[in-house]
């Protein structure tokens, strides 16, 4: 069976919609994050009957009220299996990985999982998962440690692709063949009664599906998709009640179970209308030919709000539809009737219409829940000749799924498969990337530096580029973190001296040798070299978010003197190339000239103004430091029109003049900015970044100040 989520909690909003019930839908999904269950159920039942009917968006809050309310039933003994002790689990279904799948954040799925479009966001971290369409490429490293670690785990997971082909070719007789006899050989295996219960409903045979799905259930109790299947099958047959309970537990496992949801939408979409809330029960949707019928019972906890809210004009729901979360489970009376009922289909008499029950008063239907069968009390356990047999509560039923895969022997241990083929060393910060190959995050990055493409296979990466969400591949990290702890606190060792060595900002800082740049002056800055990729990269991961800038030198490749520029934002432009916006920090002297990795590295000593301390030579330079301020003020406002627009787009306004001319160890910010714009030489303006004078700078300032204004008098 191929099951597709469609279009569940389309945005799109119905027309005609009122403001009332948008407002009491929107009460409703105020309410359901602080667990006010009962208001927020309320709410959304009454949106439905102030204004249209509008779908999947006006039934979502009350779906999840309904998930929720199972949830908490269940307690903290049912949840999610994070199934610690197997190495090799699938986070979707937890079964072993036979074709393991990493998604974009990191966490591992079976293919099956992925392909079956059963969850559109993962269940670890709720991020989006990858659509159906999208290729699915098998992890490369995780696939040839399962295939060392459990070969024989790998075969059945062989196996079970050859039986998803002979369903998808609609050849089900020829796949229950193929699992029946591969059951004969492992009966406990819980996937391949999955496929031949696959292949009973593709033949109709939906009683005999139904026991291989409850034997599933009785292995797996919080495996999601079982309960969802076994729904599929209850509905097929025309008990609707019974299916839209499987489909609530199932939510309640896994919230974002789509195609569950999907249909817990559509069958309350029914019951909830507001034409049809008044009607009898025999009357009810239950009946129509889009949904067949079999009554189903509310839970008393969350129709206490709908009995007391006024759902619309003179409608109310009744004791009736009163609705119990029960484990995924059918009471014997309607399991026995189902049951029955799928024997005449078997027969070739077509599925049979199943009349609806008869209400009941409050005290027959207490009596009715007494005789309920749930999970939690008893398992049904299906023998291998088919019969059904109650097993209690306490008796274990479930499978040791650690001794098909859950030990690993230390001599299959090898650190060489847990090596990056581009550094030759362990992993660290392992990531993987759509077609399958796993690198160090940081080698990968490096490549993409030069080529957008994957260094192994060369199939192209440019929208993983574009995307620049490398996340870690979270298992093959676990693994190295439990079989390769030594090696894995070595190279974080090694690591940790590399990142302190790029931190350091006296010895080998980087250098990016393009331009002059000045303190307190924006420099923006269009990267695309590979080698200035990675020296921004390194910038920013050291957290130092500085690098020094030089002009070029034909002889010793770039200038003596240069200012550290910092980083103060980084926008990745699709092919990698980056627009960085940094601005000039403190002036440095080149005392040593090194390389790392294609770019230049220096260490440097830093330059600060040496201060006036004689009152009358301070008295002197304020005279200087307001002639020259005034001077090239009156220069910049006599400008063209244009000049002065394009200057101020790039550099900004000019700074003010500042009181405390010796405050800054660079002396006065208008200077550098005037600098900047003014039209000279880059000889000539690092001779005056090099000075450490604010005199001898005032009075270069001035000469060009002077030759400029000249030509602006002509």
């Amino acid at each position: 069976m191929a099951f597709s989520p469609a279009a569940v909690g389309s945005d799109a909003s119905p027309g005609g919609g009122s403001s009332g019930s948008d407002g009491e839908r929107r009460l409703g999904e105020r309410l359901l994050p602080g667990g006010r269950l009962k208001e927020a159920a309320g709410a959304s039942v009454a949106s439905l009957c102030l204004g249209p009917l509008g779908g999947a968006q006006r039934l979502g809050t009350l779906v999840d009220c309904l998930a929720l309310s199972y949830r908490l039933r269940q307690g903290p003994g049912r949840g999610r299996e994070r199934g610690a002790e197997a190495p090799l689990r699938c986070c979707g279904c937890g079964r072993f990985l036979g074709e393991p799948v990493t998604a974009p954040c990191g966490h591992t799925y079976c293919r099956r999982c992925l392909r079956g479009e059963l969850r559109a966001r993962c269940r670890r971290c709720r991020d989006r998962l990858p659509p159906a369409a999208a290729p699915l490429r098998t992890s490369v490293v995780l696939s040839q440690l399962a295939e060392k670690w459990f070969p024989g785990e790998c075969q059945r997971a062989r196996t079970g692709r050859r039986l998803e082909e002979l369903l998808a070719q609609g050849r089900f007789r020829e796949a229950l063949g193929a699992a029946g006899q591969a059951l004969r050989a492992d009966p406990s295996d819980v996937m391949l009664r999955i496929y031949r219960a696959e292949s009973y409903i593709g033949l109709q045979e939906y009683k005999t599906a139904i026991e291989d799905l409850n034997f599933v259930i009785s292995k797996m109790p919080n495996w999601p998709e079982v309960y969802f299947r076994k729904g599929k099958v209850l509905q097929d047959s025309g008990f609707v009640g019974d299916a839209l309970q499987l489909f609530l537990q199932c939510l309640a496992l896994d919230e974002d179970f789509l195609p569950a949801k999907l249909e817990v939408e559509r069958t309350l979409c029914d019951v909830l209308s507001p034409e049809k809330l008044g009607e009898s029960l025999k009357e009810s949707p239950w009946n129509s030919a889009h949904v067949r019928n079999k009554a189903f019972i509310l839970g008393s906890e969350v129709t206490e709000s709908y009995c007391n809210l006024p759902l619309c004009p003179e409608q109310s729901l009744g004791g009736s539809e009163i609705l119990e979360p029960v484990s995924g489970s059918l009471n014997r009376a309607q399991s026995a009737h189902a049951l029955n009922s799928t024997e005449d289909l078997a027969k070739g008499d077509g599925l049979k219409r199943v009349s609806s029950e008869p209400l009941l008063s409050g005290q027959e239907k207490g009596a009715l829940l007494k005789r309920k069968l749930s999970f939690s009390e008893q398992d049904t356990v299906i023998c291998e000749d088919g019969r059904n047999k109650q097993q209690k509560q306490g008796e274990s039923t479930k499978r040791d799924m650690s001794l098909a895969f859950g030990t690993i022997p230390g001599d299959l241990i090898d650190v060489s498969d847990f090596e990056c083929s581009l550094c030759m060393r362990l992993f660290f910060e392992p990531v993987t990337t759509p077609c399958g190959h796993t690198f160090c995050k940081g080698c990968l990055e490096r490549c993409l530096d030069h080529a957008p493409q994957c260094p192994l296979c060369k199939e192209s990466l440019k929208e993983y580029l574009a995307s620049r969400k490398y996340s870690i591949t979270v298992l093959l990290e676990e693994l190295i973190m439990k079989y390769l702890s030594d090696e894995l606190y070595e190279r974080k060792r090694i690591h940790a001296e590399e990142t302190a060595e790029h931190s350091n900002l006296t010895k080998n800082v980087p250098m990016f040798v393009c331009t002059m740049a000045y303190p307190t002056v924006p420099c923006p800055l269009h990267v695309f070299e590979p080698r200035y990729r990675l020296m921004i990269r390194r910038s920013m991961e050291t957290g130092t978010k500085q690098f020094g800038m030089c002009i070029s030198d034909s002889q010793n490749g770039f200038a003596d003197y240069g200012c550290m520029l910092q980083i103060r934002n980084v926008h990745f432009l699709p092919d990698g190339r980056s627009v960085v916006d940094t601005v000039g920090g403190k002036r440095f002297r080149v005392l040593r000239r090194g390389m790392k990795d294609g770019y230049c590295t220096a260490d440097i000593e830093y330059l600060e103004d040496v201060k006036v301390a004689d009152e009358g030579e301070l008295k002197k330079l304020r005279e200087l430091h307001n002639f020259v301020y005034n001077q090239a003020c009156s220069w910049f406002q006599n400008l063209r029109n244009k000049f002065r627009t394009q200057i101020l787009q790039h550099f900004g306004p000019m700074p003010d003049r500042e009181e405390n001319i010796q405050a800054m160890p660079n002396g006065p910010a208008w200077c550098w900015w005037l600098l900047a714009v003014l039209p000279v030489d880059p000889r000539y303006q690092l001779s005056v970044l090099s000075m450490m004078s604010l005199k001898d700078r005032l009075i270069k300032i001035q000469h060009i100040l002077t030759y400029f204004s000249r030509d602006q008098s002509k």
